[in-house]
């Protein structure tokens, strides 16, 4: 009688604790409700409205968006026709060195011209875009060199965190990603280099032992080139 005994007390007192915990996690769901996920346009609507300035900033880009990644300089520059000025902002990390993104884990920011494949507004760094890496030169290359797992998810993200992305903070990334959702990622284009050629060639900073990274040079300073007058028109 007493084992029995002492079995009733401690399966009441199981079924106690097991209530209690249910109880807790049931009001922690009424206190906490889970947001649910919000869209772009969402999420648009809101830097908009905290942000009203903005409006004309969006309104004055005109044709396409051209997203322009200084490794060396750690500045992403902005343009768009109708603009004056381009829209300047600092890296707020940076991880890697200069050169290429080869492979998974290396923390390389890529190099090279890419589009925009999705904008996420539910990201854990707040917004972000996500950059087309690995491209077709980045696969034809990995193939010839017999690399295979290339790496992925770039981003250009708020917060300052990186592995191998683009941060640029929260205040810069709410103004890019109106803009992106603007002009739409279809007409956004990113040009990522190890340095700003715009202003000339350091033929030192681009000599590599990777044999076709000179001709990834030249990709990238005849696509900043070719930018450039573009927005002039």
């Amino acid at each position: 009688m007493e084992f029995r005994a002492k079995m009733a007390l401690f399966l009441k007192a199981a079924a106690c604790v097991i209530i209690a915990v249910a109880g807790w996690h049931a009001g922690r769901n009424l206190i906490v409700p889970r947001l649910a996920s919000r869209s772009v346009s969402d999420r648009v609507a809101e830097i908009m409205q905290a942000k009203p300035w903005l409006a004309e900033v969006t309104g004055q880009a005109k044709g396409r968006l051209s997203i322009l990644v200084f490794k060396n300089e750690r500045l992403v520059e902005v343009h768009a026709a109708g603009w004056k000025v381009p829209r300047r902002y600092a890296m707020t990390g940076f991880s890697g060195s200069l050169g290429p993104k080869l492979e998974e884990g290396d923390r390389q920011i890529p190099e090279g011209v890419y589009g925009i494949e999705y904008l996420n507004p539910n990201s854990r760094f707040h917004l972000s875009l996500k950059v087309s890496y690995p491209n077709e030169f980045d696969k034809l290359h990995a193939a010839e060199d017999g690399r295979v797992n290339l790496g992925g998810d770039i981003m250009i993200h708020g917060g300052s965190a990186t592995i191998g992305c683009i941060p640029i903070g929260d205040d810069a990334i709410e103004e890019l990603f109106c803009l992106a959702a603007a002009i739409g990622r279809e007409n956004t284009t990113v040009i990522i280099a190890p340095y700003d050629m715009r202003k000339g060639r350091d033929s030192n900073l681009e000599r590599s032992s990777l044999p076709w990274y000179g001709a990834l040079c030249n990709v990238i300073s005849r696509s900043l080139a070719a930018d450039a007058v573009k927005m002039l028109k």
